[in-house]
C-alpha cells in the first residue's frame, strides 16, 4: 500500500481571490475552463489539438463545470458542437469505434442535464442503441470494441453500462427500464469476465482466443469509468451493492503504486507524451472518482482529489493557466486533452457541498 503524504496548507491567488485552508479547498477551476475553451475551434465544433473522442471528453468537462458551478458562460459551446458535428462520421456522433460512440453519448446526456433539451438525449439514445447492436454471446457476452468485432475490451463495456444506466434513469416507463436492464446485464458479464485482476485493477481487455484477461496496461481511465458506471447503476436501481463495489475498486486504484509516482497520478506512457489518446485518461479517472465521492456519504476521496489538484496547480500550470501532461511537473505536451484532464481534476476537487443542478424530469 502506498503511504500518502500529508496534505499541505493551501494558499493560492486565483482569479484575484485568495484561497486558504488546511487541505479542504482546491484551486479554482474557472481559469482552467477558460483556457480549455481557448483551445476550441468554433468553426469545426471540436478541439483541433486532440482527437475526435477526446473532444467529447473536453465537451463533458466544460459541461460538468457548468452543471456544478451554475456558470452558464459556455453553453454556446454545447450547442455549436452539436450543430457543427451531428452529421460527422456516420451521423449522430456514431462511428466504427464503439467506445467513441459511448463517449459522445455521455457528453450528450450531460448536455441534456444542462439544458433540458430533448435533442441531446435523443442523440445519446441513438448512440447507445448503436452500441447495443454490437453486443453478442462471444466470451459469454459483452460489447465489441469496433464494428469489425475482433476485440472485447474494458472501456467499451464500462461506457455502455454507464451510458445505458444514465439514459434509463432519464427515460420513463418501460423504455427507461429496458436500458437499465441492459446496463445490469453488461455489468454482470463484465464483473465475471476476469478483466478485474487480483489487485482490483482493470486490464485492457480479453484475449480473442481464450476470452481471458490479456494482462495489458491498467490505464487510469479503465479504473475510472467503472466507478461512474457503478454510481449510475446504483442511482438507476437503488441497489447499494454497486456503491460498495465501487468503493472497493476506488480504494485499490487510489492506493495503487502502478498508477502513481511520488503519490501523483501518472500514466505509464508519460515519458513519451502518451500520443493523442492517453492524455485524456487521468481526467476521465478523476471525473468518475469525483462522481463516486459525491455519491458516498463520507466523501472518502476528497483529500485525494484536492491533493492531486493542488499538485497540478503548483507544478503543471503556465501563466496562461494551461496544463500539461505531468501533474507533478514539468509542464509539457500541452494540448486540449491535457487541459481537459486538468479541468476534470479541478472540477472533481471542488467542495462536495456546492449546489448541483438536479436532472430534468424523465422524458417519455
Amino acid at each position: 500500500m502506498r503511504v500518502r503524504r500529508p496534505m499541505r496548507l493551501l494558499g493560492f491567488l486565483v482569479a484575484g481571490t485568495l484561497l486558504a485552508g488546511c487541505g479542504s479547498e482546491a484551486p479554482s477551476e474557472v481559469p482552467a475552463v477558460d483556457a480549455l475553451v481557448g483551445f476550441y475551434d468554433q468553426r469545426s465544433g471540436v478541439w483541433p489539438t486532440t482527437g475526435w473522442w477526446n473532444s467529447a471528453n473536453a465537451l463533458t468537462a466544460v459541461t460538468d463545470f457548468m452543471l456544478t458551478s451554475g456558470d452558464r458562460r459556455y453553453q454556446w459551446v454545447v450547442e455549436n458542437t452539436w450543430t457543427q458535428k451531428r452529421n460527422a462520421a456516420q451521423g449522430n456522433f456514431i462511428n466504427e469505434l464503439i467506445d467513441d460512440t459511448g463517449w459522445w453519448a455521455l457528453a450528450w446526456i450531460r448536455a441534456y442535464d444542462l439544458t433540458g433539451e430533448s435533442r441531446y438525449l435523443d442523440t445519446a439514445r441513438t448512440g447507445i442503441d448503436f452500441m447495443w447492436q454490437h453486443a453478442d454471446d462471444t466470451c459469454g457476452g459483452g460489447l465489441w470494441w469496433t464494428v469489425n468485432r475482433t476485440y472485447k475490451n474494458a472501456i467499451t463495456n464500462q461506457l455502455f453500462v454507464k451510458a445505458a444506466a444514465e439514459l434509463g434513469r432519464r427515460l420513463s416507463g418501460e423504455a427507461g427500464a429496458s436500458y437499465v436492464d441492459r446496463a445490469v446485464q453488461v455489468w454482470d458479464w463484465f464483473e465475471a469476465s476476469g478483466m478485474i485482476n487480483d489487485d482490483l485493477l482493470i486490464n485492457d481487455g480479453l484475449n480473442a482466443g481464450t476470452c481471458r484477461n490479456n494482462g495489458q496496461t491498467t490505464w487510469t481511465y479503465n479504473q475510472g469509468v467503472v466507478l461512474g458506471a457503478l454510481v449510475a447503476l446504483e442511482q438507476a436501481t437503488g441497489r447499494e451493492e454497486y456503491l460498495e463495489r465501487a468503493r472497493e475498486l476506488a480504494d485499490a486504484s487510489t492506493d495503487a503504486e502502478a498508477l502513481h509516482v511520488d503519490d501523483v497520478l501518472t500514466e505509464p506512457c508519460e515519458d513519451s507524451g502518451c500520443g493523442i489518446d492517453a492524455p485524456s485518461f487521468k481526467g476521465i479517472y478523476v471525473r468518475n472518482l469525483g462522481e463516486l465521492n459525491r455519491a458516498l456519504e463520507d466523501h472518502p476521496y476528497s483529500d485525494y482529489l484536492v491533493d492531486q489538484a493542488t499538485t497540478a496547480y503548483e507544478h503543471d500550470r503556465t501563466d496562461d493557466n494551461q496544463y500539461g501532461l505531468h501533474w507533478g511537473g514539468p509542464v509539457a505536451f500541452v494540448s486540449a486533452a491535457t487541459q481537459q484532464s486538468a479541468v476534470d481534476l479541478l472540477v472533481a476537487a471542488q467542495p462536495v457541498d456546492e449546489p448541483e443542478e438536479s436532472s430534468p424530469e424523465p422524458s417519455p
